[in-house]
Parts: C-alpha cells; sequence; structure tokens
C-alpha cells in the first residue's frame, strides 16, 4: 500500500504537554498524538502498556477514560484512531492479575467502570476506528466494538469474546454490541464457544470492515485504519457527526421514530455554514473548504 507522507507530532499523555518519546511518555499507559499537515484533524490514542499486553487494569482505564473526556470537547478531532504501541497485541482484555486482588464488591465497581468506558467510546462525536494489528482478546474485543470502524491484520489480529473459558462474563457490552454487529444467533455461538477468529475470519463475518495482510513493521492494519480515517477528513464535520448520531440512535428503535431521529439531526445541519460551502463548492466546481461550523 502506498503510505500518504504526514507530518507527526510526539506522543504525550494528554494531561501532560511536554513532549515524550515513542512507547514512554514518563509511564503513561494511554498517550495521545495529534497529526499534523494533510492528516491535521486525526487524532490517535496509543495503548501502551506492554508489562501486561494492553490489558485493561486500574491505571489504563483511569487515563483512558480521562484522555476521552478532554478529546470530546476538542472540535478539532475529525477521526480517533486507537491502536497499540505493543507490537503483535491490540488489547489483551481484562487484567486478571489485578482482577484477583479485588474483593467481589471491588470487582462490581471496576467492571461498571469499564463498562462506562465502552460507552464512552461508542458515545465519541467523531467517528472513530480500532486498528488491531494483533491480539483483541475478551475486553480487547469490546473496546473494538465499541469504536465505530475497525481494521485488523488478516493473520496476526486474534480476535474473541473468551470470557466463558475464563469463567467470567463479557461484562463491557460485549452480550449487547456483538449481537448488534452480526446478529443474535451468531453472537451466541461465539460467545458460547468463546471461539477466536482471525481477521480474515472476522472479515467474512462482518465484525470488521477490512482485513489486511500483515506487513514488516507490524502495523498493516493502523496503515490501513489510517488511510481510512483520511478518506473521511474531506467531509464536512458537522455532517458526518450528526450523521452517527442519526445511525446510533436510529438502529435503537422502530424505523419510524428512527426517521423522526433523522429529521431532527437534518435539521441541526440546515443552518451551519458548512451546508452553504458545499452547496457553493458544487455550483461553482471546486473543492469544499469545510469549518466545522
Amino acid at each position: 500500500m502506498l503510505r500518504v507522507l504526514c507530518l507527526l507530532r510526539p506522543w504525550r499523555p494528554l494531561r501532560a504537554r511536554g513532549c515524550a518519546s515513542d512507547g514512554a511518555a514518563g509511564g503513561s499507559e494511554i498517550q495521545v498524538r495529534a497529526l499534523a499537515g494533510p492528516d491535521q484533524g486525526i487524532t490517535e490514542i496509543l495503548m501502551n502498556r506492554p508489562s501486561a499486553r494492553n490489558a485493561l487494569g486500574n491505571v489504563f482505564v483511569s487515563e483512558l477514560l480521562e484522555t476521552l473526556a478532554q478529546l470530546r470537547e476538542d472540535r478539532q478531532v475529525r477521526v480517533l484512531l486507537f491502536r497499540s504501541g505493543v507490537k503483535g497485541v491490540f488489547c489483551a482484555g481484562a487484567d486478571l492479575k489485578e482482577r484477583e486482588q479485588m474483593s467481589e464488591a471491588e470487582v462490581g465497581v471496576f467492571v461498571q467502570r469499564l463498562r462506562g468506558l465502552m460507552n464512552d467510546i461508542a458515545a465519541f462525536p467523531a467517528p472513530t476506528i480500532a486498528a488491531m494489528d494483533g491480539f483483541a482478546l475478551g475486553g480487547g474485543l469490546e473496546l473494538a466494538l465499541a469504536c465505530d470502524l475497525r481494521v485488523a491484520a488478516a493473520s496476526s489480529a486474534v480476535m474473541g469474546l473468551i470470557e466463558t473459558t475464563r469463567g467470567l462474563l463479557p461484562g463491557a457490552g460485549g452480550t449487547q454490541r456483538l449481537p448488534r454487529c452480526l446478529g443474535v444467533a451468531l453472537a451466541k455461538e461465539l460467545i458460547f464457544t468463546g471461539r477466536r477468529l482471525s481477521g480474515t475470519e472476522a472479515h467474512v463475518l462482518g465484525l470488521v470492515n477490512h482485513a489486511v495482510a500483515q506487513n514488516e513493521e507490524g502495523d498493516a492494519a493502523y496503515q490501513r485504519a489510517r488511510a481510512l480515517a483520511q478518506e473521511i477528513l474531506p467531509q464536512a464535520p458537522i455532517a458526518v457527526r450528526l450523521g452517527k448520531v442519526a445511525i446510533d440512535r436510529g438502529t435503537e428503535v422502530d424505523i419510524a421514530s428512527g426517521m423522526a431521529i433523522e429529521g431532527m439531526c437534518y435539521a441541526q445541519n440546515i443552518p451551519t455554514r458548512d451546508r452553504l460551502e458545499g452547496m457553493a463548492a458544487f455550483r461553482e466546481k471546486r473543492t469544499p473548504k469545510f469549518v466545522g461550523k
């Protein structure tokens, strides 16, 4: 695949304004980078907990919740891309070693926080993309399911809701998002069996949008996800955000109610400068310059 050259800014923990080296950032498990140049508008979240294969521990979840809360208010974020800084792994799911040290009450509270995290990802106003270049198991797949779009390496990405093999139940949205993605019967089969799927198998089932052959660098899914984000960038940002709202809310209700939701979203788009700019650009046969207003 031909790679588009873009300017890169250093990875950093969101709350710290100083630059950080890739994979370090003072030990932060969640790091953020906003791309520049032709890719301005794409923001990447790097999950970087190599000692536990990006397992969903307390610090990891807290940092990701804080990051999402801050990025949600940033209108410069046009596409949010989740990727891993740990080669061969997207997210290994629950941190079972940490979980063993919790009381039953603490487990319940933590899983509730985890479910809230996935809901925050799903409700993020801009499009979200998961780039899975490695294992996405249990909660790792639930994190990817919370994203709008998913890209996987064909062979090296292995995914599955494997909680039942560990005496657990998917508790971060998997029992709800998987059937909405694949249908009830297939979701039940995958959850009941704890089956693991390759990226290719996941693509055939419709679990991921794209499956790509892995490259020597081990980041083929990320490269394809970034190319997908580049396709979104030229589109009117308000229309894209409202389209996400209309789809997400509309699929939860009957079609008549869904049409009403679409109508409300369309009405919000009518007075925007972007809509007028799009019409003018079409009339004048030029590329529109959207400003997100």
